[in-house]
């Protein structure tokens, strides 16, 4: 986590560095963050459509929905935005993962997880993992209670993921056209 706490590595599955990364506040407007979300974009949307139409994305619909994909709410002062940036090269981003501040239904304050992404050829590694334990870190240091995602079923390897660091499934809370699936976590 550094560049949240001092640390040389960010912390893998279990606790231990992972080598050769840091995990850092990032800015979302960044050409370097907007490419790597725009190469999650890709990824999400060639997932939807081998699923559902048998084919990859095509340009044109790369091209029309990727500036739909609103992230400037993983700014402040509504949100947070972290990378895991090469140690060695701070020019090359492995990954990221982004927070929006919230409400539910009850009023109470929530941290949402949204875009956790990492580049394929680095899974494997504890990247997501130590992206997603730095999130629910800077959720803590926001005093939030509790956080929230929703992703769909097709996204399986972060389901895993998600369910290994202490989330439950809950019922929906949202209505994105996309969200098949719910998760939260308390952060007692």
């Amino acid at each position: 986590m550094s560049g949240l706490d001092g640390m040389d590595a960010a912390p893998g599955p279990d606790g231990s560095p992972v080598a050769g990364w840091v995990i850092e506040l990032g800015d979302v407007r960044d050409p370097a963050c907007e490419e790597l979300l725009r190469a999650y974009y890709v990824e999400v949307s060639d997932r939807y459509h081998r699923l559902h139409e048998g084919r990859d994305s095509t340009p044109e619909e790369i091209e029309t929905g990727y500036p739909q994909m609103r992230s400037d709410d993983l700014a402040p002062p509504t949100g947070e935005f972290l990378v895991a940036r090469r140690s060695d090269d701070p020019t090359v981003l492995g990954g990221c993962v982004g927070l929006r501040r919230l409400r539910d239904a009850s009023g109470a304050r929530v941290a949402e997880l949204r875009r956790l992404y990492v580049r394929p050829d680095l899974r494997g590694a504890g990247l997501g993992t130590s992206l997603l334990l730095c999130a629910e870190e800077v959720a803590r240091v926001w005093g939030v209670g509790a956080m929230r995602l929703d992703t769909r079923l097709d996204l399986v390897e972060a389901r895993s993921l998600y369910l290994a660091q202490g989330w439950v499934e809950v019922p929906a809370f949202s209505h994105e056209p996309y969200a098949e699936a719910w998760y939260a976590k308390r952060l007692d």
